[in-house]
């Protein structure tokens, strides 16, 4: 059933477009959106600039023949109009004037100045009547209107163009003697602005096809780590037993920074899950002795001893004595879990150092009259750990309280203070059994007593370094033991000093 629940989730997501897909259709959408306003923007500064330079060198031309036309003193003809527009004297046209009066009939020229020859550019001049008596082509076109027109776009026999009217005042008698028409046509604009349109158009189309598959690529190869993570988290999603880790990645980006944060976080649920299971396995455990005894002793009640009070009595006696123990046992065992769990619920809290350290020192005192305890305090002024009060003073009531259990015929209790700039120092030291060379490794282990049989007598259930020291390790501190059979055992317990808000700064 889970196999079938993974197949339809895996369908469900190959219906799905993958976040490279996505990715490379917004980049391809973005360079589009781009491109395509820069491609406007590009054909109409284009478009305009091609435009105005056309009108202007159709004004240009227009002007340059109205200036020259100009310095006729008698209405325009065709002969005054070639000489003015040529700059020729009298007698250099005298045969072209007579055979022009002769044949009264109009003349085509060919293009004779830079500006009347572009072949865009059509040239009329007309006379008071209206008449049309100079021509640069081989059609001819009416006056528009008399008075001056601007150049704007008209569309003549097929033809789109500019078209310039000016009327002409002679620069000597000031008064009219004519008219100037010209059309500029725009064919060839067209042809650039088309050619230019479609160039535009196939480079759009050509950006995005790259830019589609460069994008698919790169977003394959940024996304690589993001496909790493998800293939991880699936086959934990199979296999939640699994110890798979996601692969170290070498981007040294966020992505890689995810994965690190990953592979923490999935060592610390795993570790949990441990934890978890390690504690229902030492409760069953442990609880399974006192469990048998409460339970034999009502057994033997319930048959036969109930009738007899040394009987009864005793069996109650044991029964509460093994209720006790495993009240301090599941309570132990809470406190060792907690531990586990210290940067969870108290990552952020701190303690004085001196004040826990005299407060508890002052209890022991009042505890145990029979005992001597020594303090040497090498601190001058007080120092903050980064560890939570309640923690730290059951760190301490631990490491004393063993102290105090374990000691034989000297009954006295060293404790010192100390620190440099990174921990707080405290060595506790106490003169009784010492622990042996073969057991000083497996003191810190669960339930582990060096002497079982004493140690039961004494309450002891093999919790409590152990809690110690995952505690400590839980607030980046450490314990190291030192002990010499027989001659006592010293515990230095280090702890970070909590940093002031002035050093962050």
């Amino acid at each position: 059933m889970k196999r079938l629940k993974l197949r339809i989730l895996k369908i469900r997501e190959l219906q799905k477009p993958s976040l490279t897909i996505k990715w490379a259709f917004a980049s391809s959408f973005f360079i589009f959106v781009v491109f395509t306003i820069f491609a406007v923007m590009t054909y109409k500064s284009a478009v305009t600039l091609f435009v105005e330079k056309e009108r202007k060198n159709a004004e240009q031309a227009t002007y340059e023949v109205v200036s020259r036309l100009a310095n006729a003193n008698s209405q325009l003809s065709l002969v005054n109009t070639y000489r003015n527009l040529t700059n020729s004297a009298n007698g250099e046209n005298r045969l072209y004037d007579r055979t022009s009066t002769l044949e009264g009939i109009l003349m085509n020229i060919d293009p004779f100045i830079s500006e009347l020859g572009q072949p865009e550019l059509t040239l009329y001049v007309y006379n008071l009547s209206e008449e049309l008596i100079f021509k640069t082509r081989e059609k001819n076109l009416q006056l528009t209107q008399t008075e001056v027109k601007k150049p704007s776009v008209v569309e003549i026999d097929g033809l789109t163009g500019f078209i310039i009217v000016h009327p002409i005042y002679s620069k000597e008698t000031r008064e009219k003697i004519g008219y100037v028409q010209t059309f500029y046509e725009l064919t060839s604009f067209y042809a650039i602005r088309e050619r230019l349109l479609i160039l535009l158009i196939v480079i759009e189309i050509v950006s995005i096809i790259v830019s589609s598959v460069l994008g698919y690529f790169l977003s394959s190869y940024f996304l690589k780590p993001l496909k790493i993570l998800r293939d991880t988290m699936e086959k934990i999603q199979e296999d939640p037993q699994t110890d798979i880790h996601t692969p170290k990645i070498e981007t040294n980006d966020e992505l890689a920074d995810m994965a690190e944060i990953f592979n923490g976080m999935l060592d610390r649920m795993r570790s949990y899950t441990e934890q978890q299971e390690q504690f229902v396995e030492d409760v069953s455990h442990e609880l399974r002795t006192p469990v048998a005894v409460i339970e034999g002793h009502l057994n033997m009640l319930n048959r036969w001893g109930k009738n007899d009070p040394e009987i009864l009595e005793e069996s109650l006696a044991a029964s509460l004595q093994e209720i006790s123990r495993m009240k301090t046992l599941v309570q132990e065992m809470l406190d060792l879990s907690r531990a586990e769990q210290v940067d969870v619920y108290y990552g952020n809290e701190t303690t004085q150092a001196k004040e826990v350290v005299y407060q508890v020192f002052n209890n022991f005192k009042m505890l145990y009259p029979n005992f001597v305890f020594t303090l040497d305090d090498d601190l001058p002024t007080e120092k903050t750990l980064k560890i939570y009060r309640n923690h730290f003073e059951q760190i301490l009531i631990i490491i004393m309280d063993n102290a105090v259990k374990y000691s034989t015929d000297r009954n006295e209790v060293h404790v010192s203070i100390s620190s440099n700039a990174k921990d707080f120092e405290i060595v506790i030291q106490d003169f009784g059994e010492g622990i042996s060379e073969e057991d000083m490794p497996k003191i810190f282990n669960r339930f582990y007593r060096v002497d079982k049989a004493r140690a039961r007598t004494k309450g002891g259930n093999g919790l409590g370094l152990s809690i110690a020291k995952q505690l400590l390790e839980s607030y980046k501190g450490k314990i190291v033991p030192e002990s010499s059979l027989g001659q006592g055992t010293i515990f230095r317990i280090y702890i970070p000093i909590a940093k002031k808000m002035s050093e962050f700064q």
